[in-house]
């Protein structure tokens, strides 16, 4: 059983804490205000707290707030992240005026290696950000196996990911490890392409997937 904090208690949130506790592990909601969000997760057997004490008392993390506050937040756990696996599955980048990814926040480089950049001792994995959040845990729904892909500069800390994506659905073969961190620059800029598939697929799930 590993402890595993999710930073973050929106959609994506509930997506993974929920699976990755029913798999056996004990698992941690970070909140900037964790009185108000611990009643939305009463009974679920998920300790609310708040982020720092969160951050703190797990060995893995998964960076799930808003992408683009996402760095200023990390930064601000550099003491309770160190050395330790951070999953990084956000999209930073500015919206326009209708609420839409318009632009990624950081060109020329990513969200992953910005928060690597910051925060050299931690173990920055970048992945399931490709996908609605409704895949990220179950990936079988979909007709066609989406990919999971996996940027990171340290190989332990892919595998610790790597089997976490195992318990929450993903076969092997759907997960491609692209390399170092650099290479979370492409699936990160996936994003930009949402509204548009939105508007042409209709408010159906769905996520990247490679052929092969």
């Amino acid at each position: 059983m590993t402890t595993i904090t999710v930073l973050g208690s929106g959609n994506v949130a509930r997506a993974l804490a929920g699976k990755l506790h029913d798999a056996g592990h004990k698992v941690i909601v970070g909140s900037r205000d964790p009185q108000k969000t611990a009643a939305d997760w009463a009974g679920s057997g998920i300790r609310v707290t708040g982020l720092q004490d969160a951050a703190g008392s797990a060995e893995v993390v998964i960076n799930a707030t808003p992408g683009s506050a996402s760095l200023h937040v990390i930064t601000g756990l550099a003491a309770q992240l160190t050395g330790k696996v951070l999953v990084d599955i956000a999209n930073a980048t500015e919206f326009d005026s209708a609420g839409v990814a318009s632009v990624l926040l950081y060109p020329g480089s990513s969200l992953a290696e910005e928060i690597q950049h910051a925060l050299p001792d931690v173990r920055v994995v970048k992945t399931l950000n490709t996908m609605h959040d409704s895949v990220m845990a179950d990936p079988a729904k979909l007709t066609i196996a989406p990919s999971a892909f996996v940027s990171g500069n340290d190989a332990g800390a892919k595998k610790v990911v790597g089997g976490l994506l195992a318990e929450l659905g993903w076969a092997q073969e759907w997960i491609i490890d692209l390399g170092d961190v650099k290479t979370a620059r492409v699936p990160e800029a996936f994003v930009l392409m949402v509204s548009s598939l939105v508007r042409a697929l209709g408010p159906v799930p769905f996520g990247m997937a490679i052929a092969r």
